[in-house]
């Protein structure tokens, strides 16, 4: 009986503790609707499910390789290619590649780190909350960047709020390790994550690829001529 439990709870995956108030919110609320009318229970029932998938935190295999960079965030690559850092990065004005991956309100939300080091800078700035598709919200959306100090200098990343979401979380702090593949926060409700490259990365993804947090590389350090297939330059 053991192990048959055992096994069933192996298939269930973890919820992160920050969607437990709205999965109990959704489910009282459930409930209430229920009482008021009967197929008003179904629909809370539809969006309590939907609230409980979208808060899940599925355990990653990160691939053991110091020379790799690996996706922050479940989604869609959507764009790849140089541009110059946010300013409250302090990472200069010379462009940078960056890759970046969106997230839509049914991809899991834990973010992860992309290297192995130590969190240099934590850097929050105010804005609107813009279709996180745009190009242009990497610079009007309310955003949260750290900037991880690696064995290959230093990387950016950025959690944007998007659309939709009106909450980013970041669980770590200034000065605290990271390995690759660690959760270092989480985004409510639709949003994107933009990874500035240092020099020598390589990217290995192209716009529209699938990713997945905490598993699929994005770049690799060293090889330049990789870089000219990727179909990326930097001047």
């Amino acid at each position: 009986m053991d192990s048959v439990l055992k096994s069933i709870r192996a298939n269930f995956v973890p919820i992160h503790r920050e969607g437990y108030p709205f999965i109990a919110i959704l489910a009282f609320v459930t409930l209430f609707l229920g009482w008021l009318w009967g197929p008003l229970f179904w629909l809370g029932l539809i969006l309590t499910a939907w609230c409980v998938y979208f808060f899940r935190d599925p355990p990653r295999v990160t691939p053991i390789d110091p020379d790799l960079v690996i996706s922050p965030a479940d989604g869609r690559v959507s764009a790849v290619g140089p541009v110059v850092p946010p300013p409250e990065l302090e990472l200069g004005t010379a462009p940078r590649v960056r890759i970046s991956v969106f997230m839509n309100v049914f991809n899991c939300h834990v973010n992860r780190a992309p290297v192995a080091g130590r969190v240099q800078r934590i850097a929050y700035k105010p804005g609107k909350f813009l279709n996180a598709e745009l190009d242009k919200a990497s610079e009007d959306n309310e955003r949260n960047g750290l900037v991880i100090d690696s064995a290959h200098g230093q990387l950016g990343v950025v959690q944007i709020a998007g659309l939709v979401a009106r909450r980013i979380v970041c669980f770590t702090r200034e000065g605290q390790p990271l390995a690759a593949g660690e959760r270092f926060g989480l985004i409510r409700f639709g949003s994107r994550l933009d990874v500035y490259l240092p020099e020598g990365a390589v990217p290995l993804v192209a716009e529209g690829q699938t990713a997945i947090a905490g598993e699929t590389v994005l770049a690799r350090f060293g090889t330049a001529s990789s870089g000219a297939a990727s179909g990326v330059r930097i001047d």
